[in-house]
């Protein structure tokens, strides 16, 4: 029960990820009918943001500390960031350790402008276009991302720690009576975990209870019908384009404590995370969500080693036989609509 509640635990956080960047990629095929392989290139400049942040902040100068002298004698020189010498050594301490979560408040303005800068600059000329030509356009577009992102940050994995408050694990096992240390889970994982509960119902409210979110839900119902009535749909569905880059890189600063960013980032969660879709259902949002975490699940309990010993390399394809299995049997997906997918 134990290694059940473990693997549990462990599929959450990865669930979270998948299906968060689903949700977005859902959102602009729902409202664009586009289909965006440059989403997880999204994924990735939000974690970049984070890393951007984190060294606006370590800036320092040189002072020199007359308390402390070399071996000669002579005061030493140190350096000072400047966040320590605008706001003193413990409050710039804390904006330094807290720079991932502080990471929110850059992701979002500027993810929603580069989503905005995509859709118009790029996105918009393809609406028309079949599918596979909107895959290869922005497909290579993630690849100029990645390449950018290379060429300014390194190759290399690039460290952000999470805060020092949560940094350690939180034992389950012993409230829930098991032996101490049995169902030890990551502080941080579990504040993802919950992040990305508030930024999906966040989302979701948005759409059903607010009137710019009602208008969106009929366009994607009925684009025409709505455009008839004089609203501009298409402005509305460009600013949701940017809502689903905002969502994406939300996804992305916040996972940047769990796995380190790297170029390729953006790639390793693309193409599972359109397999989330798919399994969902095309153009379903709670289907997004509930394959997100159920796959993520899945994938945790498929790298169990009793499982890869008796069929070594499932963790890596479970998520695929799952998906060939639903479109094989429901094409449209879990949630998708009639009609979807089954033509």
């Amino acid at each position: 029960m134990d290694a059940f509640l473990l693997q549990i635990l462990n599929g959450l956080d990865k669930g979270a990820a998948y299906a968060l960047i689903a949700l977005g990629l859902t959102l602009i095929f729902g409202t664009l009918g586009v289909v965006n392989f440059a989403h997880g290139a999204l994924f990735m400049i939000g974690a970049f943001c984070a890393v951007t942040l984190q060294r606006l902040l370590s800036f320092s100068f040189v002072t020199i500390d007359e308390s402390q002298k070399d071996f000669l004698g002579n005061p030493l020189k140190v350096q000072t960031p400047y966040v320590e010498a605008w706001f003193g050594p413990d409050i710039g301490a804390s904006i330094q350790d807290w720079s991932v979560p502080l990471a929110i408040l850059l992701v979002i303005p500027v993810m929603f402008l580069v989503g905005w800068a995509m859709e118009r600059g790029l996105i918009k000329h393809f609406y028309k276009r079949p599918h596979a030509d909107q895959i290869l356009v922005t497909f290579g577009l993630a690849i100029v991302i990645g390449e950018l992102i290379k060429s300014f940050f390194g190759a290399n994995p690039i460290q952000t720690p999470a805060p020092d408050m949560f940094i350690g694990t939180i034992d389950f096992g012993a409230w829930l009576g098991f032996d101490p240390g049995a169902v030890a889970y990551p502080m941080w994982r579990l504040v993802y975990f919950f992040f990305s509960l508030i930024i999906i119902a966040a989302v979701f409210a948005f759409l059903q209870f607010t009137t710019f979110g009602m208008v969106v839900r009929a366009g994607m119902a009925d684009r025409e019908t709505v455009g008839l009535l004089g609203i501009d749909i298409d402005k509305r569905f460009t600013l949701m384009f940017g809502m689903a880059a905002a969502v994406a890189g939300l996804a992305g600063v916040m996972y940047t404590p769990i796995l380190s960013p790297h170029y390729n980032i953006g790639m390793d969660f693309l193409v599972l995370s359109f397999v989330v879709v798919v399994v969902g259902g095309m153009g379903s949002l709670p289907g997004a969500v509930l394959a997100g975490f159920m796959l993520g699940i899945l994938q945790s309990f498929a790298s169990m080693n009793e499982i890869k010993a008796l069929i070594p390399g499932i963790d890596q394809i479970i998520i695929y036989l799952v998906a060939i299995i639903i479109l094989l049997t429901r094409p449209r997906g879990l949630m998708g609509r009639k009609g979807v997918m089954e033509e």
